[in-house]
């Protein structure tokens, strides 16, 4: 049904964090559960990080985290660069383009996070890595935020367009969560509870992949939109519908009907506004039983 398309990387994305994940916790039980150094002494649970910072796991998690936010920042980036050219619905003013630079500029900090959270692991900078950790998730946090934003507006502008309004539903979900989530994992680790902090990095860490599958469903109208004439219309504008309308009530000095192009889109359900008649808006009244009336010309 659909073609590969850019909708693959936020699928590979996603993918290759949870595959990072499994990867890490699989060889940990395999190895039969060590117990770190750096690890607490009454800690049974692991975190991601004490995994990331052992042997095996160190590189690992760099590779893995490198490129996970490296494809989903492009896929940011396409998204962006998809409206622009019409693969995606335009957008409307702006605003939306500005709210669309920052989710992608926050995005690009949150993974610059992650990619540094790893490289400077629990074992040997464990504030640094603390530090980047709140990075990591408050960038991508206000990501989404700008994301909802931008999505908000379009969804007034389109509301034909229901793909936004569900991609709007579930980032807006993936926030409120998360941010719910980060605050009881800050408040669990700061009072020592470090077996129910760690299920919550995990948890956190699980949602996150939901968040970035979430892009999939808004890179799917691009499959169809590969041919220019598929591609959406840039939308008429508030000024342009109101020079169309002033030009269409005053009519023209001689009376005959206006033509204006107005806020015309193909494949809109209206009648060509700008093309009906003077006659029709009351501003002319025809003959009536086959009088013909005088020309208001002479």
């Amino acid at each position: 049904m659909f073609g590969l398309s850019y909708w693959f990387l936020p699928l590979f994305a996603g993918c290759c964090w949870l595959g990072t994940l499994l990867a890490m916790l699989g060889t940990w039980l395999a190895q039969g559960s060590p117990h770190y150094a750096w690890q607490d002494a009454d800690q049974s649970i692991t975190y991601i990080s004490d995994i990331g910072a052992s042997n095996f796991g160190y590189p690992l998690f760099i590779a893995g985290s490198a490129v996970t936010v490296v494809v989903f920042d492009i896929a940011f980036i396409s998204e962006r660069w998809l409206r622009h050219k019409g693969r995606l619905a335009h957008n409307y003013n702006k605003t939306e383009k500005i709210l669309s630079v920052f989710a992608i500029v926050f995005a690009i900090i949150g993974a610059a996070g992650l990619v540094f959270l790893t490289i400077f692991n629990t074992k040997k900078y464990p504030q640094v890595h603390d530090a980047m950790l709140v990075v990591f998730i408050a960038g991508y946090i206000i990501s989404a935020i700008f994301i909802c934003a931008e999505y908000q507006r379009l969804g007034i502008h389109f509301r034909q367009h229901r793909i936004l309004r569900i991609s709007f539903w579930i980032k807006l979900t993936f926030i409120f969560i998360e941010l719910a989530l980060a605050i009881a994992f800050g408040v669990l680790q700061y009072q020592q509870h470090y077996n129910k902090s760690a299920i919550l990095e995990w948890i956190i860490s699980l949602i996150y992949i939901c968040y970035v599958w979430s892009f999939i469903i808004d890179f799917l109208p691009a499959v169809h939109t590969k041919h220019k004439e598929d591609r959406f219309l840039p939308p008429h504008r508030r000024e342009d519908d109101e020079m169309a309308m002033n030009t269409q009530a005053a009519g023209n000095m001689t009376g005959g009907p206006v033509y204006s192009n107005g806020g015309y889109q193909r494949g809109e359900t209206d009648s060509y506004g700008s093309q009906q008649p003077v006659a029709q808006r009351g501003l002319y009244n025809p003959p009536q039983s086959g009088v013909v009336a005088p020309s208001r010309n002479f």
